[in-house]
């Protein structure tokens, strides 16, 4: 099975303050950790990665052989991810991994998990449950205690099917639909998307606190 990762890093990091990711994470940047969570598992024969500094990532190529083309990002994330996605030769790949370069602790088996399922049913994500009781707020006041049950909190690396998620590309351009991540896109056209278990771990680089988290379950590792 041939499984290509998209790794999007193109972001503005408006409410970091700087590019999240070049933050420095245990001395190195936050990007170099994603890079290697993906690098080091066997099942993944190529990278993208998607930047607005391709130069930056052309200097990634030497220390990152997987690498195998350095996209820009676009406007908006979608946009981005259509960017990566086009480097990859139709034909050559079978599941597609797209993940946020700025979370830099994926955890391999959790990445195998998506792989395996996204093969098997077309698309996957990773989620973890959700632990506060939460609540439906309008007008300053709430309106509904939601299901907590029911609801995850869904993470990358995401995977799908070549196929899928090319036509799940085309179809959100054709309609103008802007999805908050991939799976967005499959929902919008009512196709199913697998939940398999995330990793709390596995957070995202928002916030400079989230990097003294990062480095606690580093820490624990």
């Amino acid at each position: 099975m041939r499984t290509a990762a998209v790794i999007v890093s193109a972001g503005l990091g408006r409410r970091f303050g700087a590019a999240k990711h070049e933050a420095l994470l245990a001395g190195r940047p936050v990007l170099e950790w994603s890079l290697e969570a993906f690098h080091s598992i066997p099942d993944i024969g190529g990278i993208v990665l998607v930047l607005r500094d391709t130069a930056r990532g052309e200097a990634l190529r030497l220390r990152f052989p997987k690498i195998i083309s350095v996209a820009p990002g676009g406007a908006e994330r979608q946009d981005s991810v259509r960017s990566g996605f086009q480097e990859l030769e139709p034909g050559g790949w079978d599941v597609v991994l797209i993940h946020d370069g700025v979370r830099p602790l994926a955890d391999g088996r959790m990445i195998r998990r998506v792989i395996e399922a996204a093969s098997a049913s077309g698309a996957a994500v990773p989620v973890i449950p959700v632990e506060d009781t939460l609540k439906e707020v309008a007008g300053g006041m709430v309106r509904d205690t939601l299901d907590r049950t029911r609801i995850f909190r869904s993470q990358t690396p995401q995977g799908f099917q070549y196929a899928v998620l090319k036509d799940a590309l085309a179809e959100a351009e054709k309609a103008g639909f802007s999805g908050t991540d991939e799976a967005a896109l499959l929902e919008s056209m009512g196709r199913g998307v697998a939940a398999v278990p995330g990793a709390r771990s596995n957070i995202k680089i928002t916030t400079p606190d989230d990097l003294k988290i990062a480095e606690v379950y580093l820490d624990a590792i």
